[in-house]
C-alpha cells in the first residue's frame, strides 16, 4: 500500500485569476470535499468564520495563511498546498490575483503541468484573464483549465457559461496553447468542483477533480533531447567502491540507458553509459526528472556545470543569449550592472546588453518605445555571459531553457528569464 502510494503520479498545478474571482475558496473546496483535512484545522476554519459573522465555512482560509491575506480577504503570496486521492497527488500553488503580484504568479506557475484559470461568470474575461493566461502560456504550461466560477449568482445559466467560453476562446486563439477544458463551477456550493451538480444538469462532462486526476501528463517532460547537467562528482573514499566514479545530477530530458553513447560537454569527450545508480539501486534507464548518478566506462574530467548529451544531439553553446524575462525586483536593472546567471546546475557571470522591447500583458502589445525595466514587467532582453552556456529554447525544454538572475551585492533574485 504504502509502495503504490509513493509510485502514484504527482500533478503541479497552479491556481490564477483576478481579485475575488474564488481561487482560495476552490482549494479550500478542492480539499474539504476530498477529505484532504484534519479536523482541527476545519474546526480553526469555523471558529474564525463564525467569528467573522458568516453563514457558511469560509473554506478559503484555508490556504490564505498570512494574516494580511484574512484580514484584506485576498492572496498575497504564494501559498502551497499538498493533498492526494487514489489516483494521484497535487502539489497546488494559490497564487496572487493583484497586478502588483504578478512576480508570484511567475514563482508559482514555473514548475506547474497545469494552471487552473479562474472566471468570475458575471464579469467575464477581465485584464487579469489575459495576464494570467498569457503567463501560463509564457511559461509553457501545457494544459488550462478554465474555471467559470460563481454559475450559483447567474442562476447556473448554460447561455451566460457559453458566453463567457466563446470571449475566451477569441482572446486565447493569440496565446498557442493546445489543451484548454471549461468546467462551470460553484466553489462556494461545490458544483462540479468535486462533485456533479444537480443544479446544471446541462453540462455534460467531467468535474473539476476527475479532470486532474485523469489529464494525461506523461508527454509534458521531454522524452527526446538527452540532458544531464551534472551537479557534483561521487567518489566514496572506501575500499568497496575504490575505482567508484559517479556524476550525480538531475535528468532534465530525454532518456538514458547503460551502454548509450554519450558526449561531456563542453570538452567534447565522449564514452559510454557504464550503469545508472539510485539510492535503492541500479536502474536499466533515467528520464526526466529523476535524480541518478550516471558512471561512464570511461575515466573523464567531468565536474559540476558540465551536461552529459548525445552524440547527434546536442544543446547550443552560447555567451550571447536572447531570453524572455521577468523582473522580480522592486528596483530595475541599473545600467551596465553585472548578475550571477544560474543555469541548471552551472553559473556565471552576466549582463544584461540591450532591451528589445516590453510586453503589455494585458493586451499582448509590444512596447518599443518605452524599455526602462520595472518590477513585474515581462521584456524580451539579449544577455551577455563571463562563458558560454549549454541551453535550449524554453520551448523545446523547460529544465535547460530557464534560468534566474541573482543580485551580487544583496544575494536576491532579480529576475527569471527564458531562452527564446
Amino acid at each position: 500500500m504504502k509502495e503504490g502510494y509513493l509510485d502514484m503520479e504527482l500533478l503541479r498545478f497552479t491556481t490564477a485569476g483576478s481579485v475575488d474571482d474564488g481561487k482560495s475558496t476552490l482549494i479550500g473546496r478542492l480539499l474539504y470535499d476530498s477529505k484532504a483535512i484534519f479536523q482541527d484545522q476545519l474546526d480553526a476554519v469555523e471558529n474564525t468564520s463564525q467569528q467573522k459573522g458568516l453563514e457558511h465555512i469560509d473554506l478559503s482560509l484555508l490556504t490564505d495563511g498570512l494574516k494580511d491575506e484574512r484580514e484584506q480577504g485576498i492572496t498575497i503570496d504564494v501559498a502551497y498546498r499538498y493533498f492526494a486521492t487514489p489516483k494521484r497527488k497535487f502539489i497546488i500553488a494559490d497564487t496572487p490575483g493583484h497586478i502588483q503580484y504578478t512576480r508570484n504568479m511567475v514563482t508559482g506557475a514555473s514548475t506547474a503541468n497545469l494552471a487552473l484559470i479562474l472566471i468570475d461568470a458575471r464579469k467575464g474575461v477581465l485584464e487579469q484573464t489575459c495576464r494570467h493566461s498569457f503567463i501560463a502560456s509564457l511559461l509553457q504550461i501545457p494544459h488550462l483549465i478554465i474555471c467559470v466560477n460563481k454559475m450559483d449568482l447567474v442562476d447556473y445559466g448554460e447561455e451566460r457559461f457559453n458566453e463567457v467560453v466563446a470571449e475566451y476562446k477569441n482572446f486565447a486563439s493569440k496565446l498557442g496553447v493546445k489543451d484548454i477544458r471549461f468546467v462551470p463551477i460553484s466553489a462556494l456550493h461545490g458544483d462540479n468542483v468535486v462533485d456533479g451538480s444537480e443544479n446544471m444538469d446541462w453540462y455534460r462532462g467531467e468535474t473539476l477533480l476527475h479532470t486532474l486526476e485523469h489529464i494525461h501528463i506523461g508527454n509534458d517532460q521531454n522524452l527526446i533531447d538527452c540532458r544531464f547537467p551534472v551537479q557534483t562528482v561521487i567518489r566514496p573514499h572506501r575500499d568497496e567502491f575504490h575505482d567508484y566514479r559517479g556524476y550525480a545530477g538531475r535528468v532534465e530530458g530525454g532518456v538514458f540507458k547503460p551502454g548509450d553513447e554519450v558526449v561531456a560537454l563542453p570538452s567534447g569527450l565522449g564514452s559510454k553509459i557504464k550503469s545508472i545508480d539510485t539510492f535503492d539501486g541500479a536502474v536499466e534507464e533515467a528520464f526526466a526528472p529523476m535524480s541518478v548518478t550516471i558512471t561512464l566506462e570511461d575515466d573523464l574530467d567531468v565536474g559540476r556545470g558540465d551536461m552529459l548529451v548525445r552524440p547527434n544531439n546536442q544543446p547550443q553553446v552560447s555567451q550571447d543569449l536572447d531570453v524572455m524575462l521577468c523582473w522580480l525586483n522592486k528596483s530595475g536593472p541599473m545600467p551596465k550592472a553585472k548578475y550571477i546567471l544560474r543555469h541548471t546546475s552551472n553559473e556565471a557571470r552576466c549582463m544584461i546588453t540591450n532591451v528589445l522591447y516590453k510586453v503589455d500583458v494585458n493586451t499582448l502589445h509590444r512596447e518599443e518605445v518605452e524599455t526602462e525595466i520595472k518590477v513585474n514587467d515581462i521584456a524580451r532582453v539579449k544577455i551577455r555571459t563571463t562563458k558560454p552556456l549549454l541551453v535550449d529554447s524554453y520551448k523545446v525544454n523547460r529544465g535547460t531553457g530557464s534560468l534566474i538572475l541573482i543580485d551580487e551585492a544583496t544575494n536576491e533574485t532579480v529576475a527569471a528569464a527564458m531562452v527564446i
